[in-house]
C-alpha cells in the first residue's frame, strides 16, 4: 500500500526531488506523486515550469484536468484560474469574478528545471542542487534515460547504486565477470548530507550491441569512478580509463511513494559524439532491468536504516554509510 504524505520523513519534504524529464513538461497540464503527494507541473507563457498540489481548493477537482491559458492554469470543473503563485485570479461564477476570496490559493510548490529534468519540493530546500558542470558543457553529449518506473521505495532504487558486488553477477558480459567477482578495499569519505568515494575495477569489454565505452577501455582495462551520493536520492559518478575520454552518470530518484520510484538517469559522454542516443538508451533499460527484476524482490520494499537488520561485509561499506547518514540526517527511521 502507497505510504500517504504524513508518513513520509519531514526532512523529506525539504529536498528537490526529480518529477519530470523537462521535454515532457508542455503546455498541457500533467499529473505525478511526490512522496504520496499528488502534483501538477505546467508551464506559463514564458516556459517557465510551476508545481501545484494537483487540488483545486473550491472542491478539490485535480487541476491536472485543466488547461493553461497565458500564465494561468484554468480548473476543468469551475474554470477557476490560478496564477503561477498559486493565487486565485477569476472565479466565474461570481457577479466580480476578480474579487476573490484571500483563501482562494492553490497550494504551489518550489520548482525548477536543470540538466534536462523538472525538479520540486514540498517545503523550501535548504541546499542546492549538486553542480555537474559537464551536463552544460557543449564538449559532452548528455543523453536521458528512463524514466524507470520500479515497485519498490527510492531508497532501494538508489542504494543498489552502491552496490559494487551484483555487477559479476546481475551484469555478466556488460558491467562484470564472475570469475573476478572480488570486491577491492574502498574507502568512504562523509561530508554533511554527501558521501564521497572511488573505486576501480575491471572493466568489462564493449560488446557488438552496446559498444558505449571509450575505445580506450580494453577488456583489461581499469573502469575508474568517482562518486559522490547527495542526500538522499543523487548520486553523481564521474567515470575514466586513465585518459581523457570521460564519462558521467547523473542519476535521480522520485520518491513517488513508500512503494513506487521512478528513476531519471541522464548519460553524458565527450566521446563518440556522433553515436545515436538510442545506442545508450538501449544499454541503460537493459542495465535497469536486469536490477529492477532483483531490486524489486528485496524485502522489505525500503532500505532497513538500521545497520543491523541486514548482513554487511566489508565490501558493503557505501551501504552502511548511506544507511548511517539517512537515519543522521532524519531522512530515514
Amino acid at each position: 500500500m502507497s505510504t500517504g504524505p504524513s508518513e513520509s520523513p519531514a526532512a523529506l519534504r525539504a529536498c528537490w526531488h526529480p518529477v519530470a524529464y523537462a521535454a515532457d513538461v508542455a503546455r498541457a497540464p500533467c499529473a505525478t506523486l511526490l512522496l504520496g503527494e499528488p502534483l501538477v507541473l505546467w508551464r506559463d507563457a514564458a516556459d517557465a515550469v510551476h508545481a501545484f498540489r494537483d487540488v483545486c481548493v473550491h472542491r478539490g477537482t485535480a487541476l491536472s484536468l485543466g488547461c493553461v491559458e497565458g500564465d494561468e492554469l484554468v480548473c476543468a470543473y469551475h474554470g477557476w484560474r490560478y496564477r503561477g503563485d498559486g493565487a486565485c485570479t477569476a472565479i466565474p461564477q461570481l457577479a466580480e469574478p476578480t474579487r476573490v476570496p484571500a483563501r482562494a490559493r492553490a497550494v504551489a510548490y518550489p520548482a525548477q528545471e536543470r540538466y534536462g529534468i523538472v525538479w520540486a519540493a514540498l517545503e523550501p530546500p535548504p541546499r542546492p542542487l549538486p553542480e555537474v558542470p559537464e551536463l552544460d558543457d557543449p564538449a559532452w553529449r548528455a543523453v536521458r534515460t528512463g524514466p524507470f518506473a520500479w515497485t519498490c521505495d527510492a531508497s532501494r532504487q538508489v542504494e543498489n547504486f552502491t552496490d559494487f558486488g551484483h555487477f559479476a553477477f546481475v551484469h555478466e558480459g556488460l558491467l562484470g565477470d564472475r570469475r573476478r567477482a572480488v570486491v577491492a578495499p574502498h574507502e568512504v569519505r562523509v561530508d554533511g548530507p554527501v558521501l564521497s568515494y572511488a573505486y576501480g575495477r575491471p572493466d568489462a569489454p564493449n560488446t557488438e550491441a552496446f559498444p558505449v565505452f571509450a575505445a580506450e577501455a580494453r577488456k583489461d582495462a581499469m573502469r575508474r569512478t568517482r562518486y559522490a551520493l547527495h542526500l538522499p536520492y543523487t548520486i553523481v559518478e564521474h567515470i575514466d580509463w586513465g585518459g581523457s575520454d570521460g564519462l558521467i552518470y547523473f542519476f535521480a530518484s522520485q520518491p513517488v511513494a513508500r512503494d513506487r520510484c521512478l528513476g531519471y538517469c541522464v548519460v553524458a559522454r565527450n566521446y563518440n559524439l556522433e553515436q545515436p542516443d538510442d545506442v545508450i538508451q538501449a544499454f541503460e533499460r537493459t542495465i535497469f532491468g536486469q536490477d529492477q527484476r532483483v531490486v524489486e524482490s528485496q524485502r522489505p520494499d525500503r532500505v532497513p536504516f538500521d545497520v543491523a537488520a541486514e548482513l554487511h561485509l566489508t565490501f558493503d561499506a557505501v551501504a552502511v554509510a548511506y544507511r548511517r547518514a539517512m537515519r543522521a540526517h532524519g531522512f530515514g527511521s
